[in-house]
């Protein structure tokens, strides 16, 4: 990319308080159960078994609405459109208010310990009273679905062994058992594309978050402590899809994640980054006022790594579009910030949804292509030896004409927020914004490097 970035006064973007989140709506339920009977008939599964706990409960909760807190949960789908949900004591409650209508059955053993086990059997027992032997090919999904080249990834299971091992004790000899995630959020999986009530409902997150993050950046103040900052980082009351990041300094000392008592320095790098159901944001920086003021180390940290970065965020907004291919958007990414010169080793964005990263299109010789309807949090993350990091990452989805008119018609406050944000990117930051990016956070595309200067960030010339 051969635009020239600035780093000089700008206004800074438009944030949005008072945005009631978006419920999914039954049609949107009823639409994902579908999906799924239909993409399962394609595969030729006979019945899934999705497993869910606190931290790996998306493809779960994308049925149901909720997750099993506290507890392992187990929904069972066959082809025939019959639901079961195995759920552990503390989450029997939460059946009669599944957002897919299912039958209940009460397994103990997915209760805390030295809780009550009443109505005990066997979970080998449960699946055999569900008839799963007279089944020809079972999915389980846990939520990670195997990309590995050196082993056959249909065979890899990331379900609690007493799980797995009750589902084998239960099948006859001639049932394929394989992992079934790839239909959920695999290159074809149902998961990767939202519809209007969808891409609203994740909006609530990613702007909630995009909010925190601006309202952080522009509260800095040397003598702050950490926890302060994580406090302004959360917001709402909303759970967080990543653990909260505060850090200034040195990081994961005595191997803290954490937001600590530590107070910020003058001259120090420091990281922030909070994410809820449908987006994240982070930055990366350093606490001076002007470059001059950079440690002597880290001299070079403007020209040598933020604005190259800074070209390759610019590049991915300008350049991603409905049809492209993901190999070629790697490419292309690969083109405007090396990455055998800023050693990136990641993929350069994913999707997002319940979950904070549930999968990729993004990676070398992939053949997905860029579809109206996905969601993607672009996420570039460079490390050049001897500079400290730096990061702008935000959430966007892309849609084709009749998913804007869909977004228009419905959620008209919605997309107002939308105009108004592509609206910043084109005339602020002078950003050739793709026309089927349709930022999801107010502060895509916005980057200041030196914390305490707020008035000035990146730009386009």
């Amino acid at each position: 990319m051969n635009k020239e970035i600035v780093y000089e006064k700008i206004n800074e973007p438009k944030l949005f308080n008072n945005v009631p989140p978006v419920t999914l709506t039954d049609k949107t339920l009823k639409d994902r159960k579908e999906k799924l009977l239909t993409i399962m008939a394609k595969e030729q599964y006979d019945a899934l078994i999705i497993y869910a706990d606190k931290e790996h409960g998306s493809n779960f909760e994308y049925f149901t609405g909720f997750i099993p807190r506290f507890e392992e949960g187990l929904l069972i789908i066959d082809k025939n459109d019959k639901a079961t949900l195995v759920l552990g004591n503390e989450n029997l409650k939460m059946s009669k208010h599944s957002r897919i209508e299912a039958n209940l059955i009460h397994y103990p053993q997915f209760s805390l310990p030295n809780q009550p086990m009443d109505n005990e059997k066997s979970l080998t027992q449960i699946f055999k009273e569900l008839e799963l032997y007279k089944n020809k090919k079972i999915g389980l999904i846990g939520w990670k679905m195997f990309t590995t080249q050196n082993e056959e990834p249909s065979e890899l299971f990331d379900l609690p062994y007493f799980i797995v091992d009750a589902v084998k004790n239960s099948l006859s000899t001639d049932t394929i058992l394989t992992n079934a995630a790839q239909l959920l959020i695999g290159p074809k999986g149902i998961r990767t594309i939202n519809n209007a009530n969808e891409i609203a409902h994740y909006e609530y997150g990613a702007n909630l978050a995009s909010r925190c993050i601006l309202n952080a950046m522009n509260q800095l103040k040397i003598g702050m402590k950490e926890s302060e900052i994580g406090a302004i980082l959360s917001d709402e009351g909303q759970a967080h899809s990543v653990i909260t990041i505060a850090a200034s300094g040195e990081r994961f000392k005595k191997a803290n994640f954490y937001p600590t008592y530590k107070e910020i320095n003058f001259g120090e790098p420091i990281s922030m980054t909070t994410g809820f159901k449908g987006g994240l944001s982070s930055r990366t920086g350093f606490l001076i006022n002007e470059e001059k003021e950079l440690p002597d180390n880290q001299k070079h940290y403007l020209t040598d790594l933020v604005i190259p970065y800074y070209k390759g965020v610019v590049s991915w907004l300008e350049n991603i579009s409905i049809g492209m291919l993901g190999n070629d958007f790697y490419k292309m990414i690969d083109e405007n910030m090396p990455k055998a010169k800023y050693n990136w080793h990641l993929n350069p964005g994913h999707y997002v949804a319940d979950e904070e990263w549930m999968a990729s299109p993004f990676y070398k010789n992939s053949k997905v292509k860029i579809a109206s309807g996905m969601i993607f949090q672009i996420d570039i993350i460079p490390s050049v030896e001897g500079l400290a990091g730096v990061s702008a990452e935000e959430c966007v989805a892309i849609a084709d004409q009749s998913l804007k008119n869909e977004l228009k018609n419905e959620y008209p406050e919605l997309w107002q927020r939308i105009i108004t944000r592509r609206n910043y990117l084109i005339n602020e930051l002078n950003i050739n914004l793709s026309p089927d990016v349709l930022p999801l956070s107010n502060t895509v595309g916005y980057l200041r490097p030196f914390l305490l200067e707020k008035s000035k960030a990146l730009k386009v010339k």
